[in-house]
C-alpha cells in the first residue's frame, strides 16, 4: 500500500534518502549493464535475431555505465571489481556483435576506461 501526502500513513518503499550511495550507483550500473545487453541481444542463443538489437543505442548506455563506473570506483569498494568486469564483457560484446568493429580505444566507453580487445 502506497501512501498519499493527505493520508498520513508511511509509505511502504524506504526513502531514497535512507539507501547508501554505493546501493543507488550499484543498482543504477545494473540496470544500465541490463539494458545493454538487451540492445546487444545477449537475452537470445543468437544476439543477431534479437528483436532488441540495436548497437546504436547499446553504445549509448555502455558509454554512459563507463562513465559512472569510471567516476564512482572509489564508492564501489568490493563491488567495483565485479562491475568493471560486467563494463568489460559488454564492450567486448559490442565489438563482436559490430560488422565494422571500432578501432581500440574508440568503442563504447573506451574513452573513460580504456582500450578494451
Amino acid at each position: 500500500m502506497t501512501s498519499t501526502p493527505e493520508s498520513g500513513a508511511e509509505p511502504d518503499v524506504r526513502a531514497l534518502a535512507d539507501v547508501p550511495a554505493v546501493e543507488v550507483i550499484s543498482r543504477a550500473a545494473v540496470m544500465l549493464m541490463s539494458s545493454a545487453a538487451e540492445k546487444l541481444g545477449l537475452s537470445e542463443a543468437d544476439p543477431s535475431t534479437s528483436p532488441h538489437l540495436d548497437l546504436d543505442e547499446a553504445r549509448r548506455v555502455i558509454t554512459a555505465l563507463a562513465g559512472l563506473v569510471t567516476a564512482s570506483v572509489e564508492y564501489l569498494g568490493p563491488h567495483a571489481g565485479p562491475i568493471r568486469d560486467g563494463l568489460q564483457a559488454l564492450q567486448k560484446a559490442f565489438r563482436e556483435n559490430s560488422a565494422y568493429p571500432d578501432e581500440p580505444g574508440k568503442g563504447p566507453g573506451e574513452k573513460y576506461t580504456g582500450p578494451v580487445y
